[in-house]
């Protein structure tokens, strides 16, 4: 049978999602998600994904001073850049998740599929690009 070939997790991923470093704080983690287009911390050791953090994982009682990354976790909060994008989505669903991190086996982080708050499609690199522009973080973007 031929037809379109399926898209994947990698062909509707935003490549350079915002990082911060695995020693990040608690404290800087808060302050992070004072943002509201932040739904995701993805805490990295270069290009290796070490955690992820939602403002839930944030409990009271945490020491501000006390790594983020002791608070995180990957547990089905990353997808294989090969799955199929329909069922990321429904994935997504079912999780009711606006995120999910593009990893490599390796652990290595490849990009963030990230779902429009209006849940009818994917955020593009050039979304990302211009409500940062808007905001003036550009200089956030990247890795």
């Amino acid at each position: 049978m031929t037809g379109r070939p399926s898209r994947t997790a990698s062909d509707a991923m935003v490549t350079q999602p915002w990082t911060h470093g695995s020693a990040t704080t608690v404290a800087q983690a808060h302050e992070a998600f004072t943002d509201s287009h932040v739904h995701m911390l993805l805490l990295t050791d270069g290009d290796e994904l070490r955690g992820t953090l939602v403002r839930d994982d944030l409990v009271d009682g945490l020491d501000p001073d006390a790594p983020a990354l002791d608070a995180a976790t990957l547990h089905a909060r990353t997808v294989d850049p090969g799955r199929d994008l329909e069922e990321a989505l429904q994935v997504m669903r079912d999780r009711g998740t606006r995120r999910l991190a593009v990893v490599a086996d390796d652990g290595r982080l490849l990009g963030l599929l990230c779902l429009k708050r209006t849940l009818d499609g994917f955020c593009s690199d050039d979304d990302v690009r211009s409500r940062a522009l808007e905001h003036g973080r550009l200089h956030r973007l990247g890795r």
